[in-house]
């Protein structure tokens, strides 16, 4: 059904989406149905994947992102976003990911890890997010 969709009408079901995840009112289960490989993905839904992972990292920062994702307990749900079943499908997703800005490393390793109120971290966020979306416009 993506692929059908305009590009505009695919970013906002994106966006949707990625809200849903993003406040739990949709399980993380749910990305066993996507599978990142360049046979599997057309234009359209590498678009929707792109979108669909850059506002989740918006909406819950990189390390909570990076947490969610590394939960030992949902990877099998997570194989298909990022696949180790041969290294062509491998290269592929890590390509992907570094390519919309994702990749390369753990982000909590570049964070200090100091445990203030939510709303601090929230706040750093925002203006990470508010630069990221300034990035965005200017190309």
């Amino acid at each position: 059904m993506i692929h059908r969709l305009e590009t505009n009408k695919l970013r906002n079901v994106a966006k949707f989406f990625a809200h849903l995840l993003g406040t739990d009112a949709l399980p993380w289960q749910s990305l066993a149905y996507i599978r990142l490989t360049e046979e599997d993905t057309t234009s359209s839904s590498r678009i929707f994947i792109k979108i669909l992972f850059q506002e989740l990292s918006e909406h819950l920062g990189l390390r909570k992102l990076n947490e969610r994702l590394s939960d030992p307990e949902m990877q099998d749900y997570f194989d298909g976003v990022f696949p180790k079943d041969n290294p062509k499908n491998t290269r592929f997703a890590i390509n992907f990911f570094t390519s919309i800005g994702l990749g390369g490393g753990s982000s909590s390793e570049s964070e200090p890890d100091n445990s203030d109120s939510e709303s601090s971290e929230r706040d750093s966020d925002d203006s990470q997010d508010e630069k990221e979306r300034k990035r965005r416009k200017r190309k």
